[in-house]
């Protein structure tokens, strides 16, 4: 109760995710479940002495710092596995080691609550797409591939996160994990069945995809469009499981009981220890507990939001000079900066354009680094983005790792190079962000950032593109980072946005 009490925040995110994502509906019946398994272990548990066990102690003030360092990153899946970790930890503290082996896999089943995998959406995206392609090229019918974009002679088709698999994946680890552990106690066994549970949905994944594009292939895209395409998929993720469910229970071992790990004798009784040390363990745990809360609370109370700040570009600066004619309707998406601004400068006979979105005292959703921060969302209806890859290119007099995108729609295509600033130094790895954002707030300093976008048209040949980008940024790079450089300059002031 005082975990779910002091860390209901990041509970609660947990439960929010469940009730929004069909991936992570599953998240309502970790818990009973655990608690089930647990009670078939009532008969062991019983025989095995109760004891503290002092140990736990370390392991719940990393868990604490984990959870603090993951509050002031804003890293929710951390928050959240470190939330989760304290429940297995606390059993040990209070039950001891023998108890807690026992119930091992009761409590890492609770794991299974975290919502997390989403990292794996943009690999199996390239892979179903990969996949289908090869596949209906083996069915000579001819493809016109692009990123997770393709096109046959009856229509276009892309792989969108909602047929990445990870759904499919997801809920299957979860199911194969439980049925190895219910059905097997051989520890091979156990791992094979997983290894299967694994494998299984990312191939059937593929094949789902290739028989919806076949099937709408062939009904002159009469069928697998829609609800349809929703029906098919999850129709064939049924049978996919009944198979492998069926194979697993062709291995099934005529003793399927869980095995409790054999444990040195002893003379204790289950309940042999003192009070006055399970007095200790209660108080030690409670104030672990209690403690990083309180500190995120204070840290949280130091944060001043200020002025408005401003960001602002010349309207000239060497050959480059602002214009009112708008490069393209295209715009970045980024929630809830504190400001953004987008022009277009010219040289008279080019155009390139810029985006800047600057984030002050970064919080839950009003942050720099997100994973809604992107270039283009998912099913944009004009816009999609076949390619996006690391590049080292030069920004000003050095040489510096962007992100480099191509976006297309019908009507224009363009190049796009973007990375972040954050503290005078630019930042395209994720972590390296967020590491500088915690050290950052746990000094005290500006704890700022800001995304710097740069883009311009594009033919089929990137290469005219990127060369005048380097030109664009050999002139403007220093003005552009001085002005998201808010706190560096140490000056805000209350405006708009220009």
């Amino acid at each position: 109760m005082v975990v779910a009490t002091l860390y209901h925040a990041t509970l609660s995110s947990m439960v929010a995710v469940w009730w929004r994502s069909e991936t992570f509906a599953h998240g309502f019946i970790i818990l009973p479940v655990a608690l089930f398994l647990v009670w078939r272990l009532r008969g062991t548990l019983r025989n095995i002495p109760l004891g503290t066990e002092f140990r736990a102690l370390p392991v719940l003030l990393v868990l604490g710092m984990l959870w603090a360092a993951a509050n002031i990153a804003h890293v929710l899946v951390l928050q959240q596995l470190a939330v989760v970790a304290m429940i297995p930890t606390l059993v040990w503290l209070i039950t001891g080691t023998r108890a807690t082996i026992a119930m091992l896999f009761p409590l890492g089943f609770l794991f299974f609550m975290v919502p997390m995998g989403e990292a794996l959406i943009p690999p199996m995206m390239d892979f179903t797409a990969q996949f289908t392609v090869t596949a209906l090229r083996l069915s000579g019918i001819p493809v016109f591939w692009e990123g997770t974009y393709f096109t046959i002679p009856s229509g276009n088709w892309s792989v969108v996160e909602g047929c990445s698999g990870v759904r499919y994946l997801i809920a299957s680890i979860t199911l194969g994990v439980l049925f190895s552990y219910l059905m097997y106690r051989n520890v091979w066994r156990r791992l094979a069945f997983v290894f299967l549970a694994l494998i299984f949905p990312v191939i059937a994944n593929g094949l789902r995809a290739y028989m919806i594009v076949m099937i709408a292939h062939l009904s002159d895209m009469r069928l697998a469009l829609g609800i349809d395409h929703l029906i098919y998929g999850w129709v064939f993720f049924g049978v996919v499981m009944f198979v492998m469910f069926w194979l697993g229970s062709l291995w099934r071992e005529r003793d399927g009981s869980v095995a409790v790990p054999r444990m040195r004798a002893t003379n204790r009784g289950p309940v042999s220890e003192p009070n006055h040390r399970l007095l200790y363990a209660v108080i030690s745990a409670v104030f672990l507990v209690t403690m990083w809360p309180l500190s995120a609370a204070w840290l949280k109370s130091r944060d001043t939001l200020g002025a408005r700040p401003v960001l602002e570009l010349p309207a000239e600066h060497g050959v480059w000079s602002r214009t009112s004619a708008s490069l393209t309707a295209w715009k970045p998406r980024y929630i809830n900066p504190t400001v953004e601004l987008q022009q277009t400068y010219t040289d008279g006979a080019d155009r390139v354009g810029i985006y800047l979105a600057y984030y002050g005292a970064q919080q839950q959703d009003e942050e720099l680094v997100n994973s809604q921060n992107v270039l283009v969302v998912q099913k944009h209806p004009v816009w999609h983005m076949p390619k996006q890859y690391l590049r080292v290119e030069r920004i000003g007099p050095a040489k510096e790792t962007v992100y480099e995108s191509q976006l297309e729609s019908r009507q224009q295509n363009l190049l796009v190079w973007h990375w972040n600033y954050m503290s005078g130094h630019r930042v395209t790895n994720p972590y390296e962000a967020k590491a500088r954002e915690v050290l950052a707030r746990l000094s005290g300093s500006q704890q700022g950032g800001a995304a710097i976008i740069v883009y311009t048209t594009m033919a089929d040949d990137p290469k005219p593109a990127r060369a005048l980008m380097r030109r664009y940024l050999d002139d403007m790079e220093p003005v552009l980072e001085s002005a998201v450089d808010i706190g560096g300059r140490g000056a805000t002031r209350r405006g708009q946005t220009p």
